[in-house]
């Protein structure tokens, strides 16, 4: 059977968003890397879009792994809890 849908995988969810300067928290279960596409969704939060950039504690890092809490640029603003999935 051929798949024509993108699969996703949840890799975490917003834990708070700094509108200002349009930078999401999240608290990851799953690895993310620069270069990911990522799908944030939640009751009224629904788009797609790449890491450009990751940051833990301000510093900026290519990736970060389960467990550990990074700071998006985002396009367009979230909600606290909105769902992050890995789409691949």
């Amino acid at each position: 059977m051929a798949k024509s849908e993108v699969s996703e995988k949840p890799v975490g969810h917003i834990s708070h968003f700094f509108d200002k300067i349009e930078v999401g928290i999240v608290e990851l279960k799953a690895p993310l890397q620069v270069g990911d596409t990522i799908h944030i969704q939640g009751h009224t939060t629904d788009f797609v879009q790449q890491v450009d950039s990751l940051q833990i504690e301000h510093r900026a890092v290519p990736a970060a792994k389960a467990g550990e809490a990074v700071g998006i640029k985002l396009g367009q603003p979230v909600r606290e809890g909105d769902g992050v999935f890995l789409v691949g």
